[in-house]
């Protein structure tokens, strides 16, 4: 039995004595001089042992504190950093008294720490207390009532244990004679102190913990660096960088996790593209998500402050610092809004095309107006990044630029597949990852891909409670989902290293395919669907359905379980399905939406012939009349198929051409305007709307009853500004906070640009006019202002139900159930006549999305005659 053992056994055996000596003390019940001689025997015998104790029960209570005051400092910096975003983002002086108030205590609590540490570090010996008369936190606890009397005592007595030891050089605790003790750490590794050696409440863990950092730091920069030189294109490089120079166009072909979308841009960089500053590297991602996520460890890899030498640019966030950023990741959507500023792209030296074998509809209108470009800018290098087998074709359509292929390194993949076809692949995907974390061995973590983020949280609730059900019965598991409307914290969690002894479940959209790298997949368990939005031009309408994937798709799947080992990959349909069912590529998503925006953005930069315009796969003529038949109708274009000077500020909106008319209507036609902040309002709310409610939340339990999904927005978000924009009331209305912060975000960007073009000042002087404008007058206004940016998203109420009326009107369509308008209909009975809808969409009927009642027909009319009254 070990020393200290001995020591807490004889003071646990001496504790229990006086219990029963302190229950009987009375002369009748003393104990006989013998016991008390037997007791003062055993007390002699260990003299030592109470001094012993407490200076083990001092040095518990110390280690005790330091390690609950790193974790508390750590909770505490990490919540001042986001509070310090809010500042950055949105402005002192924009945020509530208590924020201010909750960020000054924060910052000065950070403080105090850091300069007690700075003591500790010093020539001085001990602990000491700050003396700051007007910010100590002692201070700010008397002032807030904080406990005083024996209570402040018992706080002063602890306080003095933990940061303060006094006259050390009488109270030294020594680690001597057989008080010696072997340490165990989490690693195993024994750590034996010497018989010099002097522990300090505090310090010495201290120290061990910045050396710990250091030692974190230095080996994840190496790690850093031994990954990039590990990756297939390294050995490429120098033949890659001459191929760039001897080529102004160059396809580059490589296997998901080779380096491409990482390292390439960094060679370009290295190599002296961006002239000292001069020029800039872009690298356009499909995804958002993607665009941040790579942004974040290139700059990590560069060992550079993101947003500084490294950014991104996605819609309605911009992490850039001009004439300081040399490498910019962006979604191929802003590098097109650039070329309405600049034709030339005359910033940048080389730009990258990442992913096009997805085929977005901004990449490929990217593609034929960099082809038309190139010719006029010999200086200009353009590389497309493909994973696919479609290299060819992007070969061909840049006059047969040559391909250059890096080899992946990916490990072979057993591929897997069902022996029948499965009914509910929801149900198939539960069990079969249960199998494999039963089955497979340690480590080796799961990739699921699912089709969007309602689909991710229903089998994320599923494993969670068969994981527990189970209990220990099986090793424990992290699931962690990935999808767009996930918070950054939250996306990130799928790139932390998954503990020992523990297997990470990722569940993923079609995102991980080909945009992120998650390190650690051995297994991937492949369903086979995707969720795909297919617009109709002849009834308007979008149909978000879940179809088969491509074949190309379902390889690229197969590969992730092949990017650290060995792997397997898991499909859930059969082998005959692969070969017969599934198409070779992915439908373009040019031949499948709506193109009123790019078709806009082609005739702001003068492309008057669109169907002579270079691409790839040419859009259906109906697609593009219905398009131009759009645009006429909002006045962007005139009657030769022009554009108007209304057009032309309807392109400088970050958003389509009926958000933008919807937001001029609002300030400049007389009929409607003085309503721009409620408009821009309501139009930032409406680009998330499908993530602002927590899940399972019903929209009319938030702030009362409401007539319009579009007026539940505008009073959501005035009702938080009003509460100083504070997480804790959109807790408790069943508000996603994040979601809020980028509307927030979006709407100062529209106001902004409404700013510039001088919207704001043509919607103040109408509200000088009518300062007293009722709040029926405005929602009034504001009907009439969406009326006008989407003339031909209108029900009538029929016999049969609402019908659409237009130009191809008399489809039956139904108020989606998520609507209050569907709510307020079933509880009163009364359906509204005319209904304006933001969306139609296809799911199980035709629904429409996000709808506003329309009181008066004779609006129609009024707003957009040219419209209704030749539908005959």
């Amino acid at each position: 039995m070990s020393e200290q053992h001995k020591v807490l056994e004889g003071v646990g055996k001496r504790r229990v004595k006086r219990t029963f000596e302190d229950d009987s003390d009375t002369e009748s019940n003393r104990p006989s001089d013998n016991n008390d001689a037997s007791v003062n025997e055993r007390d002699a015998q260990s003299d030592s042992t109470p001094a012993n104790m407490n200076e083990l029960r001092k040095l518990a209570r110390q280690k005790y504190l330091d390690k609950r005051e790193l974790e508390v400092m750590a909770l505490a910096s990490r919540d001042l950093e986001l509070l310090e975003e809010d500042v950055k983002k949105y402005g002192w002086d924009n945020l509530s008294t208590r924020e201010q108030e909750e960020i000054n205590i924060k910052r000065q609590a950070i403080q105090l720490v850091k300069d007690r540490r700075e003591l500790e570090a010093g020539s001085r010996k001990g602990y000491h207390i700050i003396d700051r008369k007007e910010d100590s936190l002692q201070n700010a606890e008397i002032k807030q009532g904080e406990p005083a009397g024996k209570e402040r005592g018992w706080e002063d007595q602890q306080l003095e244990y933990s940061v303060r030891a006094q006259d050390y050089n009488d109270k030294k605790i020594f680690v001597q004679g057989s008080d010696k003790y072997e340490f165990v750490l989490d690693d195993n590794a024994k750590v034996k102190f010497t018989d010099e050696e002097e522990i300090l409440p505090g310090k010495r863990e201290y120290q061990k913990e910045l050396v710990a950092n250091l030692e974190t730091e230095v080996k994840r920069l190496e790690t850093i660096a031994e990954t990039r030189k590990s990756l297939p294109v390294y050995k490429y490089r120098d033949e890659l960088l001459k191929a760039v120079r001897d080529h102004q166009v160059l396809i580059v072909v490589g296997e998901t996790g080779s380096g491409k979308t990482t390292q390439l841009p960094q060679y370009l960089v290295e190599d002296g593209y961006t002239a000292g500053g001069k020029f800039m590297v872009a690298c356009t991602q499909p995804r958002r998500v993607a665009a941040m996520s790579v942004a974040s460890r290139v700059s990590d890899e560069m060992e550079v402050v993101l947003g500084k030498e490294v950014g991104y640019q996605i819609r309605f966030d911009d992490k850039t610092t001009r004439d300081v950023t040399i490498l910019k990741y962006m979604t191929d959507g802003m590098l097109l809004r650039e070329f309405l500023t600049d034709p030339e792209l005359s910033r940048y030296s080389c730009i990258m095309i990442d992913e096009a074998h997805e085929r977005t509809m901004a990449t490929d209108i990217l593609l034929g107006l960099l082809k038309d470009i190139l010719p006029h800018r010999k200086d200009l290098k353009l590389l497309i990044s493909s994973a696919t087998m479609n290299a060819s074709k992007f070969s061909a359509f840049f006059y047969d630029a040559p391909v250059f292929n890096i080899p992946g390194r990916r490990f072979p993949v057993d591929i897997h597949y069902t022996l029948q076809p499965e009914a509910n692949y929801l149900h198939a995907t539960v069990t079969t990852v249960f199998q494999i974390h039963s089955a497979m061995p340690l480590p080796g973590d799961i990739l699921v891909f699912l089709t969007g983020q309602d689909e991710i949280e229903n089998v994320r609730e599923t494993m969670e409670e068969i994981a527990f059900k189970l209990g220990k019965s099986i090793k424990p598991i992290i699931i962690t989902p990935i999808y767009s409307n996930l918070p950054q914290q939250q996306q990130s969690m799928i790139f932390e290293p998954t503990p020992a002894g523990v297997r990470k479940i990722v569940l993923a959209t079609n995102i991980a395919e080909t945009s992120l790298t998650i390190d650690g997949i051995k297994y991937v368990v492949d369903p086979g669907f995707v969720k795909e939005n297919s617009y109709v031009p002849q009834t308007g309408m979008s149909q978000l359905l879940t179809v088969p994937c491509s074949k190309a798709s379902v390889d690229q799947r197969a590969g992730r379980a092949g990017r650290v080992g060995p792997g397997k990959c898991f499909r859930l349909f059969t082998k005959w399905s692969y070969h017969n069912e599934l198409d070779d590529l992915p439908k373009p998503e040019i031949l499948r939406t709506n193109l009123s925006q790019v078709v806009l953005l082609l005739l702001s930069m003068g492309v008057t012939d669109l169907l002579k315009f270079p691409m790839l796969d040419k859009p259906s003529i109906a697609n593009i009349g219905r398009s131009l038949e759009q645009l006429y109708v909002m006045g962007a274009l005139n009657s030769k198929g022009s554009i108007t000077k209304l057009g032309r500020i309807m392109c400088e909106f970050p958003c389509e051409p009926e958000f933008a008319k919807v937001i001029h209507s609002s300030a400049a036609n007389e009929k409607c305007n003085g309503v721009l902040e409620e408009v821009t309002t309501i139009l930032a709310m409406l680009f998330e709307a499908a993530s602002i409610f927590a899940t399972g939340k019903e929209r009319k339990a938030v702030l009362g009853q409401m007539n319009s999904d579009h007026m539940l927005y505008l009073e959501i978000y005035n009702t938080w500004a009003n509460n100083g924009y504070r997480r804790s009331w959109c807790q408790d209305h069943h508000i996603q906070h994040k979601t809020m912060a980028r509307v927030r975000n979006i709407r100062d960007q529209l106001w902004r640009c409404s700013e510039k073009l001088g919207l704001v000042a043509l919607n103040q002087l109408q509200i000088k006019k009518d300062p007293n404008m009722s709040q029926s007058i405005k929602e009034q206004r504001i009907m009439r202002s969406f009326i006008t940016g989407f003339p031909a998203n209108i029900a009538k109420l029929t016999s049969k139900g609402y019908q659409t009326i237009g130009r191809n009107g008399g489809m039956a369509v139904h108020i989606h159930p998520t609507s209050i308008v569907f709510s307020l209909t079933r509880e009163t009975g009364k359906p509204f006549k005319y209904l304006l809808y933001q969306q139609l969409m296809l799911t199980s009927k035709e629904f429409m999305r996000d709808c506003m009642p329309i009181p008066n027909e004779a609006w129609l009319h009024e707003m957009v005659p040219h419209y209704y009254n030749n539908l005959g």
